[in-house]
């Protein structure tokens, strides 16, 4: 029953941690207001930002493509982008691992990691939206 118990606490973190994003933070002075990963947006391209816009950092991440997808890396992304208090993320790009390099990870047993990057963005005009929308999570 130990042994059980122990390879469960070993393997959870494992799959719950799949996805890791570190952040560059551009300006140490900007200080900004916590946000809810929900009010993060993304935006494919920077014209696509509807306003004007403040760069907060350059965000990295990577995670094991066997235990994670896209989704998982935009929100490992959104979750750092919100702690920072950046209310949008223009994204870069996804590198896949090639399939040869999957197989290759999987049987050498080292994986193939996914890597993204994005830059995550704080739009003045969007705050309230986005404020708004982080007190109604915390209610429900």
């Amino acid at each position: 029953m130990t042994l059980k118990l122990l390879a469960l606490l070993t393997i959870v973190p494992a799959i719950v941690g799949c996805v890791r994003t570190n952040a560059t933070v551009l300006d140490p002075n900007l200080k900004l207001v916590k946000m809810c990963p929900d009010a993060v947006r993304l935006y494919t391209t920077p014209a696509k930002v509807p306003a004007q816009y403040q760069e907060v950092a350059l965000l990295h991440s990577s995670g094991e493509s066997g235990w994670s997808d896209e989704e998982d890396m935009l929100e490992s992304m959104r979750e750092k982008a919100a702690k920072l208090g950046a209310n949008g993320i223009i994204l870069d790009n996804i590198d896949e691992p090639s399939a040869l390099t999957k197989v290759i990870g999987a049987v050498a047993r080292t994986g193939s990691e996914r890597k993204g990057k994005a830059l995550a963005i704080y739009v003045p005009s969007e705050f309230a939206a986005a404020n708004e929308l982080c007190a109604s999570r915390k209610k429900s």
